[in-house]
């Protein structure tokens, strides 16, 4: 029968062979731990892959980012064709695309000079994509223009001015709280409505035998 003196020299045992691994280590060891435990089980994670080196910013880059702070001054306080904002896009040291915002010369709420920028290269390169390409932007992209920018595939953004460099002119980061919100409750109200009617649609969609993704 064990003995109370058995439990306690099992007790001390044990925590004589506990190693003490400081907070900020717990992770990293906890995770080698498990990895150990799994290995050559083939249930173990997949392990993520490690980023590449990161490229510092050249000098090439800030002569890019001076562009769109010209363009961004040309369109706001020269020519006054909207608020100031520019944006340049380079693809392997060439300049695909370089614009200001226009919302109010073309009366469209859309054009800002990021989404101008991409509408001109995507026609330059005669695709819908961009690819390994550079968005050089004046200021932080807007959720419209950060939007734009992702489905361009648009490879890095570099910006100059941070929203809250402007926030008492412009919405940006308003816009962006906004649309964390439930649908009812955003500035804008958003509503479902006839959902099985356009679900029919994607059903055809998808037995088509080409569908085009991009």
């Amino acid at each position: 029968m064990a003995t109370p003196k058995d439990g306690e020299a099992r007790l001390n045992s044990l925590f004589s062979s506990a190693q003490v691994v400081h907070r900020r280590s717990f992770l990293t060891t906890g995770a080698a731990a498990f990895a150990a435990t799994y290995a050559g089980t083939g249930s173990a994670p997949a392990a993520k892959a490690k980023p590449g080196p990161k490229r510092g910013v050249t000098e090439q880059d800030r002569q890019f980012m001076t562009q769109a702070i010209e363009l961004m001054r040309k369109a706001g306080v020269i020519d006054k064709t909207g608020g100031p904002f520019g944006a340049v896009i380079v693809r392997d040291g060439e300049v695909l695309a370089a614009s200001g915002n226009s919302v109010l010369r073309d009366n469209d709420p859309s054009a800002h000079a990021e989404v101008n920028a991409i509408r001109a290269a995507c026609k330059k390169v005669g695709a819908p994509n961009l690819k390994g390409a550079t968005l050089f932007t004046s200021c932080e992209p807007c959720p419209m223009c950060y939007s734009t920018a992702y489905w361009a595939r648009i490879g890095k953004i570099y910006y100059a001015a941070a929203w809250s460099d402007y926030a008492d002119l412009f919405d940006d980061s308003n816009i962006s709280q906004d649309m964390k919100r439930p649908y009812a409750r955003r500035a804008v109200p958003v509503e479902p409505l006839m959902r099985g009617d356009a679900q029919k649609v994607w059903l055809e969609y998808r037995k088509m035998p080409q569908k085009t993704r991009y």
